[in-house]
């Protein structure tokens, strides 16, 4: 069996596709030559990709002996799901284990926005000695509103729960007895905009879905409080980029932390890169060491699962 990796993967995952006995070809710049990928495509039985490599009717034609396609994370948007289960090829995706990556990463963005110890540092360094200017807040009884109660937002209330912040949540497929909420006690609002109104932060945990897509606009960046902020490490395109940038120049909210945009890398021309109350990371939020092991190890060995026609709890 040949596996294709197209996009950037660590080693633990290549290791385990060769002692299952896989031959592996890996160029983490693959993605970036179509033509290429569709030339050398029906030579292999698997193609593991990450959030670049599209895969849709065309890669698939192309892949004639392709039995399985392996995705390094959990968005799964730059895959046709649909049209690989009409081929009969299952998607291995990699399932929880970025989880407490991103769940930390909130809770860093969270931390900056209350106590931005950096710029308190680099103040002290310049000369100065702002002691209140740097005061900053408490994260104790402040409101985290949470958009998407699935395992990253239960991940993120746990440890929120250990700094005394009120947990609120929004999803309209969740119940009161969903593990989310009953064990971490996340109070759930009826509407996205009760959330909005009553949160001092606001978390999104969903798919880039056609309903979900510009979920914050105008009107729900109005509803925010001028002191809140939004945290976005789900999906690019969720929050309208243009009404952010327009409610932080107008001070509509305090600032915003932004993991993924719409287009990535993000262009020089972006209006946010003008707003100095928002920090832009390169989509980095579930990528730490320790997840990246998990991420890979966990796709390889799903992968080989169903290429040996064994059951995998990693498909969609």
């Amino acid at each position: 069996m040949k596996a294709l990796i197209t996009e950037l993967i660590w080693s633990e995952g290549i290791e385990e596709l060769k002692n299952q006995g896989f031959d592996v070809d890996y160029d983490e710049t693959l993605w970036t030559d179509r033509e290429r990928l569709l030339e050398i495509l029906p030579q292999y039985d698997a193609v593991i990709v990450r959030n670049q490599t599209i895969v849709d009717e065309e890669l698939m034609e192309a892949g004639t002996r392709l039995k399985a396609v392996g995705r390094l994370g959990v968005g799964l948007d730059n895959i046709d799901v649909k049209r690989a289960k009409e081929r009969g090829i299952p998607v291995v995706f990699a399932r929880h284990a970025n989880a407490t990556s991103v769940a930390e990463y909130v809770l860093t963005a969270i931390l900056s926005a209350s106590r931005p110890l950096h710029l308190a540092n680099s103040d002290v360094r310049n000369g100065q000695w702002n002691r209140k200017q740097y005061t900053g807040g408490e994260l104790y009884q402040k409101t985290l509103g949470l958009i998407g109660l699935g395992e990253i937002s239960h991940r993120v209330a746990k440890r929120a729960n250990a700094f005394g912040m009120n947990i609120i949540g929004y999803d309209p497929f969740i119940t009161e007895y969903d593990h989310v909420v009953s064990e971490t006690g996340v109070d759930i609002k009826e509407t996205l905009q009760e959330l909005l109104v009553e949160s001092d932060f606001i978390s999104l945990h969903v798919p880039l879905t056609p309903s979900t897509q510009h979920l914050l606009s105008t009107p729900e960046l109005k509803r925010m409080k001028p002191s809140s902020y939004v945290i976005n490490t789900s999906r690019g395109g969720i929050i309208d980029e243009q009404a952010l940038a327009s409610a932080l120049q107008n001070q509509q909210i305090a600032g915003a932390y932004l993991d993924v945009l719409e287009r990535e890398p993000v262009l020089d021309s972006h209006p946010l890169l003008l707003c100095e109350s928002v920090t832009i990371t390169p989509h980095i939020a579930g990528l730490t060491e320790e997840s990246q092991v998990r991420t890979s190890f966990l796709v390889a060995k799903e992968i080989g699962k169903v290429l040996k026609g064994e059951r995998s709890l990693c498909t969609v």
